[in-house]
Protein backbone atom coordinates (compact mmCIF):
# COMPACT_ATOMS: atom_id res chain seq x y z
CA UNK A 1 0.00 0.00 0.00
CA UNK A 2 2.87 2.31 1.13
CA UNK A 3 4.41 1.67 -2.05
CA UNK A 4 1.81 2.71 -4.39
CA UNK A 5 0.83 5.52 -2.57
CA UNK A 6 4.77 7.17 -2.93
CA UNK A 7 4.39 5.98 -6.27
CA UNK A 8 1.42 7.84 -6.86
CA UNK A 9 2.90 11.21 -5.44
CA UNK A 10 6.09 10.81 -7.84
CA UNK A 11 4.11 11.02 -10.52
CA UNK A 12 1.58 13.61 -9.46
CA UNK A 13 4.43 15.87 -8.47
CA UNK A 14 6.33 15.08 -12.41
CA UNK A 15 2.74 15.97 -13.89
CA UNK A 16 2.26 19.36 -11.93
CA UNK A 17 5.69 20.11 -12.69
CA UNK A 18 8.37 19.59 -10.81
CA UNK A 19 12.09 18.50 -11.74
CA UNK A 20 12.77 16.49 -8.78
CA UNK A 21 10.97 15.21 -6.09
CA UNK A 22 11.65 13.39 -2.82
CA UNK A 23 8.79 11.53 -0.32
CA UNK A 24 9.26 10.56 3.34
CA UNK A 25 6.83 8.38 4.00
CA UNK A 26 6.16 7.72 8.17
CA UNK A 27 3.59 5.33 9.36
CA UNK A 28 3.37 3.06 12.93
CA UNK A 29 1.41 2.54 15.91
CA UNK A 30 1.60 2.10 19.25
CA UNK A 31 0.25 1.67 22.83
CA UNK A 32 0.87 4.05 26.44
CA UNK A 33 -0.90 3.26 29.85
CA UNK A 34 -1.06 5.30 32.51
CA UNK A 35 -1.90 4.49 36.01
CA UNK A 36 -1.45 6.40 39.38
CA UNK A 37 -1.98 4.51 42.66
CA UNK A 38 -2.46 1.40 40.67
CA UNK A 39 -5.54 2.51 38.88
CA UNK A 40 -5.33 2.75 35.47
CA UNK A 41 -6.00 6.73 34.44
CA UNK A 42 -5.63 5.91 30.71
CA UNK A 43 -5.05 3.48 28.00
CA UNK A 44 -4.36 4.84 24.48
CA UNK A 45 -4.27 2.95 21.46
CA UNK A 46 -2.69 5.72 18.31
CA UNK A 47 -2.46 4.39 14.71
CA UNK A 48 -1.08 7.21 12.13
CA UNK A 49 0.31 7.73 9.19
CA UNK A 50 1.98 11.12 7.55
CA UNK A 51 3.68 11.78 4.01
CA UNK A 52 6.16 14.94 3.66
CA UNK A 53 6.54 16.29 0.15
CA UNK A 54 9.64 17.73 -1.05
CA UNK A 55 9.45 19.19 -4.80
CA UNK A 56 11.97 21.43 -7.10
CA UNK A 57 11.37 23.22 -9.58
CA UNK A 58 15.22 24.24 -10.73
CA UNK A 59 16.87 25.74 -7.84
CA UNK A 60 13.27 26.55 -6.20
CA UNK A 61 12.11 24.35 -3.49
CA UNK A 62 9.10 23.42 -1.29
CA UNK A 63 8.19 21.47 1.42
CA UNK A 64 4.48 20.29 2.41
CA UNK A 65 3.24 17.39 4.85
CA UNK A 66 -0.32 15.47 4.85
CA UNK A 67 -2.25 12.84 6.46
CA UNK A 68 -4.66 12.67 3.50
CA UNK A 69 -3.48 10.35 1.06
CA UNK A 70 -6.40 9.44 -1.17
CA UNK A 71 -5.93 10.10 -5.18
CA UNK A 72 -8.14 13.45 -5.28
CA UNK A 73 -5.84 14.93 -2.69
CA UNK A 74 -2.74 13.70 -3.76
CA UNK A 75 -2.75 15.37 -7.03
CA UNK A 76 -4.20 18.60 -5.10
CA UNK A 77 -1.07 18.40 -2.92
CA UNK A 78 1.40 18.01 -5.59
CA UNK A 79 0.06 20.63 -7.68
CA UNK A 80 -0.02 23.03 -4.36
CA UNK A 81 3.93 22.15 -3.47
CA UNK A 82 5.23 23.35 -6.84
CA UNK A 83 2.91 26.23 -6.89
CA UNK A 84 4.69 26.59 -3.63
CA UNK A 85 8.04 26.00 -5.29
CA UNK A 86 7.54 28.27 -8.04
CA UNK A 87 6.95 31.54 -5.46
CA UNK A 88 9.69 30.66 -2.99
CA UNK A 89 13.41 32.21 -3.77
CA UNK A 90 15.79 30.20 -5.66
CA UNK A 91 18.09 28.07 -3.00
CA UNK A 92 21.86 27.82 -4.35
CA UNK A 93 22.56 25.29 -2.27
CA UNK A 94 19.19 22.93 -1.98
CA UNK A 95 19.00 19.67 -4.19
CA UNK A 96 18.32 15.98 -3.94
CA UNK A 97 21.50 13.18 -4.01
CA UNK A 98 22.57 11.86 -7.11
CA UNK A 99 22.33 8.04 -7.96
CA UNK A 100 25.98 7.81 -7.13
CA UNK A 101 25.45 9.19 -3.83
CA UNK A 102 22.60 7.76 -2.97
CA UNK A 103 23.19 4.25 -0.20
CA UNK A 104 23.26 1.08 -2.47
CA UNK A 105 23.43 -1.75 -0.05
CA UNK A 106 22.02 -1.37 2.98
CA UNK A 107 23.12 -2.98 6.03
CA UNK A 108 21.45 -5.47 8.27
CA UNK A 109 21.48 -3.89 11.71
CA UNK A 110 18.86 -5.04 14.55
CA UNK A 111 16.65 -1.93 15.29
CA UNK A 112 12.86 -3.36 15.21
CA UNK A 113 11.65 -5.69 17.91
CA UNK A 114 7.92 -7.01 16.87
CA UNK A 115 7.35 -8.25 20.58
CA UNK A 116 4.03 -7.17 21.03
CA UNK A 117 2.45 -6.66 25.11
CA UNK A 118 -0.97 -6.34 25.25
CA UNK A 119 -2.59 -3.54 26.89
CA UNK A 120 -2.72 -5.70 30.23
CA UNK A 121 0.96 -6.69 30.28
CA UNK A 122 1.75 -2.92 29.71
CA UNK A 123 -0.50 -1.92 32.78
CA UNK A 124 1.51 -4.65 35.03
CA UNK A 125 4.71 -3.25 34.31
CA UNK A 126 3.72 0.18 34.76
CA UNK A 127 1.62 -1.16 38.39
CA UNK A 128 4.80 -3.23 38.95
CA UNK A 129 6.62 -0.27 38.91
CA UNK A 130 4.87 1.95 41.09
CA UNK A 131 3.61 -0.59 43.30
CA UNK A 132 7.99 -0.93 43.97
CA UNK A 133 8.44 2.73 44.19
CA UNK A 134 5.12 2.88 46.97
CA UNK A 135 6.56 0.07 48.78
CA UNK A 136 9.75 1.94 50.45
CA UNK A 137 9.11 3.32 53.11
CA UNK A 138 9.08 7.25 53.08
CA UNK A 139 7.25 7.16 49.84
CA UNK A 140 3.84 8.95 50.89
CA UNK A 141 2.53 9.34 46.91
CA UNK A 142 2.12 8.85 43.66
CA UNK A 143 2.24 11.11 40.38
CA UNK A 144 2.21 8.45 37.99
CA UNK A 145 3.31 5.55 36.39
CA UNK A 146 3.33 4.31 32.47
CA UNK A 147 3.99 2.07 29.85
CA UNK A 148 4.19 2.06 26.70
CA UNK A 149 5.41 -0.31 22.82
CA UNK A 150 5.94 1.56 19.63
CA UNK A 151 6.74 0.31 15.99
CA UNK A 152 7.45 3.00 13.26
CA UNK A 153 8.01 2.26 9.59
CA UNK A 154 9.94 4.90 7.88
CA UNK A 155 10.25 5.03 3.79
CA UNK A 156 11.88 7.77 1.70
CA UNK A 157 11.46 7.62 -1.84
CA UNK A 158 13.03 9.91 -4.37
CA UNK A 159 12.59 11.00 -8.21
CA UNK A 160 16.38 10.16 -8.69
CA UNK A 161 15.45 5.97 -8.23
CA UNK A 162 15.61 5.71 -4.63
CA UNK A 163 13.71 3.71 -2.65
CA UNK A 164 13.78 1.93 0.84
CA UNK A 165 12.60 1.79 4.15
CA UNK A 166 12.97 0.13 7.24
CA UNK A 167 11.01 -0.20 10.56
CA UNK A 168 11.93 1.05 14.18
CA UNK A 169 10.17 -0.19 17.77
CA UNK A 170 11.09 1.19 21.04
CA UNK A 171 9.57 0.21 24.36
CA UNK A 172 9.73 1.59 28.03
CA UNK A 173 7.84 2.22 31.59
CA UNK A 174 8.66 4.92 34.35
CA UNK A 175 7.13 6.13 37.55
CA UNK A 176 7.36 9.03 39.62
CA UNK A 177 6.62 9.26 43.58
CA UNK A 178 6.60 11.75 46.21
CA UNK A 179 8.02 11.94 49.26
CA UNK A 180 7.30 14.41 52.38
CA UNK A 181 9.12 15.18 55.86
CA UNK A 182 8.79 18.08 57.77
CA UNK A 183 6.17 19.74 55.64
CA UNK A 184 8.30 19.58 52.76
CA UNK A 185 7.40 17.69 49.84
CA UNK A 186 9.79 16.50 46.93
CA UNK A 187 9.49 14.73 43.64
CA UNK A 188 11.60 12.21 41.29
CA UNK A 189 11.53 9.37 39.08
CA UNK A 190 12.87 6.98 37.27
CA UNK A 191 12.46 5.03 33.70
CA UNK A 192 13.84 1.94 31.61
CA UNK A 193 13.64 2.71 27.59
CA UNK A 194 15.03 0.46 24.86
CA UNK A 195 14.50 -0.19 21.25
CA UNK A 196 14.18 -4.05 22.59
CA UNK A 197 12.04 -5.05 25.04
CA UNK A 198 14.73 -7.48 26.21
CA UNK A 199 16.95 -4.61 27.03
CA UNK A 200 14.85 -3.33 29.41
CA UNK A 201 15.21 -2.87 33.24
CA UNK A 202 13.25 -4.95 36.01
CA UNK A 203 9.96 -2.50 36.66
CA UNK A 204 10.81 -3.36 40.39
CA UNK A 205 13.83 -1.82 40.03
CA UNK A 206 12.88 1.15 38.09
CA UNK A 207 10.30 2.01 41.00
CA UNK A 208 12.64 1.41 43.69
CA UNK A 209 15.11 3.82 42.43
CA UNK A 210 12.51 6.22 41.61
CA UNK A 211 11.75 6.03 45.46
CA UNK A 212 15.81 6.52 46.30
CA UNK A 213 16.34 9.13 44.39
CA UNK A 214 12.54 11.33 45.72
CA UNK A 215 14.09 9.86 49.76
CA UNK A 216 17.64 11.48 48.78
CA UNK A 217 16.16 14.50 47.88
CA UNK A 218 14.57 15.48 51.05
CA UNK A 219 16.24 18.09 53.57
CA UNK A 220 17.36 20.16 50.29
CA UNK A 221 19.22 23.29 51.19
CA UNK A 222 20.56 26.04 48.85
CA UNK A 223 24.70 25.50 48.44
CA UNK A 224 27.24 28.11 49.28
CA UNK A 225 28.23 30.68 46.54
CA UNK A 226 31.91 30.15 44.90
CA UNK A 227 33.69 28.23 42.48
CA UNK A 228 33.32 24.86 42.74
CA UNK A 229 34.30 21.18 41.02
CA UNK A 230 30.96 19.91 39.08
CA UNK A 231 30.21 16.27 38.99
CA UNK A 232 27.34 15.73 36.12
CA UNK A 233 25.26 13.01 36.68
CA UNK A 234 25.43 10.45 33.65
CA UNK A 235 21.22 11.13 33.71
CA UNK A 236 21.82 15.30 33.23
CA UNK A 237 25.98 14.52 31.30
CA UNK A 238 24.00 14.03 28.17
CA UNK A 239 23.13 17.68 27.75
CA UNK A 240 26.76 18.29 27.21
CA UNK A 241 27.34 15.76 24.09
CA UNK A 242 23.95 17.75 22.69
CA UNK A 243 25.40 21.36 23.35
CA UNK A 244 28.68 19.53 21.34
CA UNK A 245 26.59 18.49 18.91
CA UNK A 246 24.59 21.60 18.71
CA UNK A 247 28.02 23.41 18.21
CA UNK A 248 29.57 21.40 15.23
CA UNK A 249 25.70 21.51 13.36
CA UNK A 250 26.17 22.37 10.22
CA UNK A 251 24.06 25.40 9.84
CA UNK A 252 25.38 26.94 13.03
CA UNK A 253 29.03 26.36 11.38
CA UNK A 254 27.65 28.18 7.49
CA UNK A 255 25.92 30.64 9.45
CA UNK A 256 28.70 31.24 11.87
CA UNK A 257 26.74 31.51 14.70
CA UNK A 258 28.96 28.43 16.65
CA UNK A 259 31.56 29.21 19.13
CA UNK A 260 33.56 26.47 17.18
CA UNK A 261 33.51 27.55 13.92
CA UNK A 262 36.96 28.40 13.42
CA UNK A 263 37.97 24.90 15.33
CA UNK A 264 38.14 22.58 13.02
CA UNK A 265 41.64 19.74 13.63
CA UNK A 266 41.95 21.93 16.76
CA UNK A 267 41.96 20.58 20.49
CA UNK A 268 38.47 22.22 22.03
CA UNK A 269 38.50 19.70 25.02
CA UNK A 270 40.67 17.44 27.20
CA UNK A 271 42.55 14.59 25.89
CA UNK A 272 40.10 11.82 28.04
CA UNK A 273 37.41 13.07 25.43
CA UNK A 274 36.39 11.35 22.40
CA UNK A 275 32.89 11.15 21.07
CA UNK A 276 31.67 9.26 18.41
CA UNK A 277 28.49 8.73 16.58
CA UNK A 278 27.25 6.07 15.14
CA UNK A 279 24.63 5.47 13.20
CA UNK A 280 25.25 1.20 12.69
CA UNK A 281 25.31 1.07 16.73
CA UNK A 282 22.41 -2.41 17.04
CA UNK A 283 19.57 -1.60 18.91
CA UNK A 284 20.27 2.05 18.95
CA UNK A 285 16.90 4.56 19.05
CA UNK A 286 19.17 6.44 16.75
CA UNK A 287 20.43 3.74 14.57
CA UNK A 288 19.47 4.16 10.71
CA UNK A 289 20.10 2.36 7.56
CA UNK A 290 20.33 5.50 5.29
CA UNK A 291 19.77 9.22 5.69
CA UNK A 292 17.58 11.53 5.14
CA UNK A 293 18.70 12.18 2.24
CA UNK A 294 19.47 8.82 1.13
CA UNK A 295 22.79 8.91 1.27
CA UNK A 296 24.92 5.94 3.25
CA UNK A 297 25.53 6.33 7.02
CA UNK A 298 28.82 5.62 8.62
CA UNK A 299 30.19 5.73 12.21
CA UNK A 300 32.65 8.43 12.48
CA UNK A 301 34.67 9.97 15.29
CA UNK A 302 33.79 13.56 16.40
CA UNK A 303 35.91 14.13 18.63
CA UNK A 304 39.57 12.27 19.11
CA UNK A 305 41.38 12.65 22.24
CA UNK A 306 39.99 16.41 22.65
CA UNK A 307 40.84 17.20 19.07
CA UNK A 308 37.75 18.38 17.22
CA UNK A 309 37.10 16.14 13.80
CA UNK A 310 34.64 16.79 11.58
CA UNK A 311 30.94 18.32 10.91
CA UNK A 312 27.47 17.08 11.13
CA UNK A 313 26.87 17.65 7.28
CA UNK A 314 23.50 17.58 4.88
CA UNK A 315 23.87 18.13 1.27
CA UNK A 316 23.11 21.75 1.40
CA UNK A 317 25.67 22.83 4.27
CA UNK A 318 28.09 20.69 3.09
CA UNK A 319 28.02 22.85 -0.40
CA UNK A 320 27.73 25.62 1.95
CA UNK A 321 31.10 25.25 3.37
CA UNK A 322 32.84 23.45 0.01
CA UNK A 323 33.10 20.03 1.99
CA UNK A 324 31.40 16.66 1.59
CA UNK A 325 28.20 15.56 3.24
CA UNK A 326 28.29 13.13 5.69
CA UNK A 327 25.29 11.65 6.24
CA UNK A 328 23.85 13.19 9.00
CA UNK A 329 21.04 14.31 7.29
CA UNK A 330 17.45 14.04 9.17
CA UNK A 331 13.76 14.34 8.05
CA UNK A 332 11.24 16.99 9.19
CA UNK A 333 7.83 16.46 7.16
CA UNK A 334 6.78 19.97 6.61
CA UNK A 335 10.55 21.29 6.03
CA UNK A 336 13.62 20.89 4.45
CA UNK A 337 16.77 18.02 5.41
CA UNK A 338 19.10 19.25 8.20
CA UNK A 339 22.41 18.32 10.12
CA UNK A 340 21.83 15.91 13.03
CA UNK A 341 23.41 12.96 14.76
CA UNK A 342 22.28 9.88 15.12
CA UNK A 343 23.73 7.63 18.14
CA UNK A 344 26.35 10.10 19.46
CA UNK A 345 28.00 9.18 22.53
CA UNK A 346 31.16 10.04 24.49
CA UNK A 347 33.30 7.40 25.58
CA UNK A 348 33.64 6.28 28.78
CA UNK A 349 36.53 7.01 30.75
CA UNK A 350 39.07 5.09 32.92
CA UNK A 351 37.81 6.31 36.64
CA UNK A 352 34.47 5.45 38.47
CA UNK A 353 32.21 8.22 39.19
CA UNK A 354 33.42 7.55 43.09
CA UNK A 355 37.17 8.18 42.46
CA UNK A 356 36.27 10.97 40.32
CA UNK A 357 34.21 12.35 43.75
CA UNK A 358 36.55 11.03 46.00
CA UNK A 359 39.49 14.31 45.95
CA UNK A 360 36.99 16.46 46.14
CA UNK A 361 37.03 18.77 49.22
CA UNK A 362 33.65 20.85 48.41
CA UNK A 363 31.74 20.33 44.97
CA UNK A 364 28.82 20.41 43.27
CA UNK A 365 27.18 16.91 42.11
CA UNK A 366 24.56 17.53 40.25
CA UNK A 367 21.55 15.10 39.44
CA UNK A 368 18.84 17.45 37.58
CA UNK A 369 19.51 20.81 35.33
CA UNK A 370 16.97 23.24 34.91
CA UNK A 371 15.45 26.15 32.68
CA UNK A 372 18.46 26.91 30.29
CA UNK A 373 20.34 30.08 29.29
CA UNK A 374 23.02 28.39 26.93
CA UNK A 375 24.84 30.59 24.10
CA UNK A 376 26.20 28.46 21.21
CA UNK A 377 27.45 31.76 19.73
CA UNK A 378 29.72 32.25 22.87
CA UNK A 379 29.53 29.22 24.82
CA UNK A 380 28.60 30.87 27.55
CA UNK A 381 26.38 28.49 30.05
CA UNK A 382 24.09 29.56 33.08
CA UNK A 383 21.45 26.63 33.96
CA UNK A 384 19.29 25.82 37.51
CA UNK A 385 20.92 22.93 39.24
CA UNK A 386 19.78 20.37 42.28
CA UNK A 387 21.80 17.74 43.26
CA UNK A 388 23.84 16.65 46.21
CA UNK A 389 27.18 18.49 48.03
CA UNK A 390 30.59 16.72 48.11
CA UNK A 391 32.37 17.47 50.88
CA UNK A 392 35.51 15.51 51.90
CA UNK A 393 35.45 13.22 49.15
CA UNK A 394 31.98 12.14 49.83
CA UNK A 395 28.35 12.66 48.42
CA UNK A 396 26.59 14.16 51.81
CA UNK A 397 23.49 16.17 52.02
CA UNK A 398 21.25 17.09 48.91
CA UNK A 399 21.40 20.83 47.43
CA UNK A 400 18.98 22.54 45.78
CA UNK A 401 17.72 26.02 44.14
CA UNK A 402 21.60 26.89 42.85
CA UNK A 403 22.91 27.95 39.68
CA UNK A 404 25.79 27.03 38.00
CA UNK A 405 27.63 28.95 35.36
CA UNK A 406 30.73 28.96 32.95
CA UNK A 407 31.71 28.63 29.30
CA UNK A 408 31.31 25.62 27.25
CA UNK A 409 34.80 26.68 25.92
CA UNK A 410 36.43 26.04 29.47
CA UNK A 411 34.47 23.27 30.79
CA UNK A 412 34.90 20.93 27.47
CA UNK A 413 38.46 21.84 28.31
CA UNK A 414 38.25 20.18 31.97
CA UNK A 415 36.11 17.30 31.70
CA UNK A 416 37.04 13.89 32.73
CA UNK A 417 35.15 11.52 32.08
CA UNK A 418 33.90 8.54 34.33
CA UNK A 419 33.23 4.94 33.40
CA UNK A 420 29.09 4.30 33.33
CA UNK A 421 28.01 4.79 30.36
CA UNK A 422 24.13 3.85 29.51
CA UNK A 423 24.69 3.91 26.00
CA UNK A 424 20.63 2.66 25.33
CA UNK A 425 19.68 6.10 24.14
CA UNK A 426 20.56 8.12 21.24
CA UNK A 427 22.47 10.60 23.31
CA UNK A 428 24.19 9.74 26.17
CA UNK A 429 27.48 10.41 27.93
CA UNK A 430 29.01 8.57 31.27
CA UNK A 431 29.01 10.96 34.83
CA UNK A 432 31.55 14.25 33.81
CA UNK A 433 33.75 16.32 35.93
CA UNK A 434 34.28 19.80 35.35
CA UNK A 435 37.43 21.27 37.79
CA UNK A 436 35.52 24.05 38.01
CA UNK A 437 32.54 26.54 37.73
CA UNK A 438 30.95 29.23 39.94
CA UNK A 439 27.59 28.36 42.10
CA UNK A 440 25.23 30.49 43.00
CA UNK A 441 23.73 29.68 45.85
CA UNK A 442 22.84 31.08 49.36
Amino acid sequence: MHEQIVDKMLSAAKKAGADGTDITFISGGGTDVQIRLGKVESAERAEDYQMGLRVFCGKQTATISTSQIDDDNITKLAERAVAMAKAAPEDPYARLATADEQARELPDIELCDHTNFSTDQLTDMARSCEDAALSVSGITNSDGASASQNLTDILIATSTGFNASYQRSSFGFSAVVIAEKDGQMERDYDYSSAVFASDLDMPEVIGKEAARRTLARLGARKPVTGSFPILYDKRVSRSLAGHFASATNGAAIARGTSFLKDSMGEKIASAAITMIDDPLRPRGFGTCLFDGETLPVSRQTMIDKGVLQGWFLDLATAAQLGLSPTGHASRSLSGPPSPSPSNLFIEDGAATLEELIKDIENGFYVTELMGSSVSLTTGDYSRGAAGFWIENGEITWPAAEATIAGNLKDMFMSLTPANDSDKRQSLSAPSLRVDAMMVAGS
